[in-house]
């Protein structure tokens, strides 16, 4: 795969998980495909990606799992 930042032939997919909040208002999105490139070192998340994190923010009552701290 083609890096979209050094343009080298080095970038590879890889999966993280995304927090934002904290608390109660903690969002975990798991299982993100990232691109990394070995040449420059940048991660990079997609535009499509980008659009789909932010929409599972926006409506994230209707993806969310309830988990029980203690």
């Amino acid at each position: 795969m083609i890096c979209d930042n050094c343009g080298k032939e080095r970038a590879t997919i890889r999966r993280i998980t995304l927090n934002y909040g904290k608390g109660v208002k903690l969002l975990v999105i798991e299982n993100v495909p990232v691109g990394t490139c070995s040449h420059c070192g940048e991660s990079y998340l997609t535009a499509e990606i980008l659009h789909e994190v932010e929409r599972i923010k926006l409506h994230r009552k209707n993806f969310a799992k309830s988990v029980l701290l203690q």
